[in-house]
């Protein structure tokens, strides 16, 4: 049975990344002081889980996914918000998790994006184009990267 502060943890987690992927699908956003409030929560529950080699662990593995992620924003393939919010998230894992939590977040993206994909092709005519090149026909990958996540903490909790 989980200890009551991985629970919180855990809680904690999924209510700031539902809320980071409302705003994303809603308003196309991930804002800065979610990023932020991420980041912190992520780290001090790092603290009071692990002491300073687990913020230490998950500071690094935040700043690795920023760094990887704003490698990506500069080539175009995510937007910033994305980038922040995935290196928000990332302070809640070791950095040993990083790889899992990349597959994580990765297939929760693919799944995603085939959902929206087919979605569109739904909601067009036949050889339509309408609506195309518009900020709502990317893909809100702020709720893969809080799907992604939540599933990885989730799988961590039940280890």
């Amino acid at each position: 049975m989980a200890a009551p502060l991985d629970l919180a943890a855990f809680l904690v987690l999924a209510g700031l990344a539902g809320l980071g992927a409302w705003l994303d699908l809603r308003h196309r956003l991930l804002p800065n002081w979610l990023c932020g409030l991420t980041l912190v929560a992520g780290l001090a529950f790092g603290l009071a889980q692990g002491g300073w080699p687990a913020v230490a662990s998950g500071a690094g593995h935040a700043l690795v996914a920023l760094a990887v992620g704003m490698g990506l924003f500069a080539l175009g393939a995510i937007g910033g918000g994305d980038a922040k919010f995935y290196s928000a998230l990332a302070a809640w894992f070791v950095i040993e998790e990083g790889f899992r939590l990349l597959f994580s977040v990765s297939l929760a993206g693919l799944l995603l994006a085939l959902l929206c994909w087919r979605g569109r092709k739904l909601a067009r005519p036949s050889g339509s184009d309408a609506g195309s090149g518009s900020h709502h026909d990317m893909v809100p990958y702020g709720v893969a990267i809080a799907a992604g996540a939540v599933v990885r903490k989730a799988a961590l909790l039940l280890a």
